[in-house]
This record gives C-alpha cells, structure tokens and sequence, in this order.
C-alpha cells in the first residue's frame, strides 16, 4: 500500500510541477520527457532553467524550458538549441556550477543582445554568390540565321 501512495505522491508532484494536467501534457508533447526540479532562473528571453540533483543522473540533472514566444515568433512546437544565452549555455553544460543569477558573467562585446534563429536548412538560409570567373564555361550553340 506505502507503494502506491508513494506512486501517487509522485504522480501528483509531477502534475503540480508543471503546471496542471494541460501542462504536463504540453511539455510530454514538446520535448517528450517529464522532469521536476528547482528553478534555478530565468534568462532575458523568458527561458527556464532547472536543477534536479537528487533523482537524475549526471548530464540529464540540467534542463532548459523553453519560452512560447521569441522575439515576435512563436516558439510553441519549433524550438532550436541556440535560443539559449551564451551564459545559460556553460550553466546548463556543467562547465561551470555557479548559474548566471548568483555569478553573472562578465559582459564581452561578442555576446549578442538580440537573438537571431539558426535558418539552415531554410529557404532563408544565407546562399553565397561566386566572386571568381568559371574555369569551365558552357558551349552555346550559334543561332540559326546568325552567319
């Protein structure tokens, strides 16, 4: 019996930590996993970050939830993994243990301001034109009735 109430227990802190029954469905949907931790933070673009040090192994102790809406586009189902801040992204790759909140980094002028998605694979993907001559140039044939 002192198993399934334990069951249940869980079953319950996982509804109330994401926030009811349609947020939990939400986040199984989008990133297919379930996880409950401390917030650690949020970071300028509404992302949020987590620490489970107890129940998850090493490198899956740390995660990231991502906001529904980025600079005007909606989020919701596409997200991309450079949505994460420079700063976020050593916290969240155990390089360091201190979170941006308790040890802000140091500010470098390399460090952008506004997020910019990854196009790739696109059709707004950035194509470069040729600078240089063809070696190998095509044959046209003459025009008839040009003699």
């Amino acid at each position: 019996m002192a198993e399934y109430a334990n069951l249940l227990r869980r079953a319950w802190g996982q509804i109330r930590g994401h926030g009811g029954v349609r947020g939990l469905l939400l986040q199984f949907f989008r990133v297919n996993d379930l996880k409950t931790g401390a917030l650690v933070g949020v970071d300028k673009y509404g992302n949020k970050y987590y620490e489970d040090k107890k129940n998850c192994f090493f490198g899956r102790h740390r995660w990231v939830i991502y906001t529904k809406e980025m600079n005007g586009k909606n989020t919701t189902w596409e997200v991309d993994g450079s949505m994460v801040p420079a700063e976020w992204h050593r916290w969240l790759h155990s390089m360091t243990d201190d979170p941006p909140t308790t040890h802000p980094p140091e500010p470098k002028k390399f460090f952008a301001e506004v997020h910019q998605f990854n196009v790739s694979g696109t059709p707004q993907q950035y194509v470069p034109y040729p600078t240089t001559r063809k070696k190998i140039h095509e044959w046209v044939p003459p025009k008839a009735g040009a003699q």
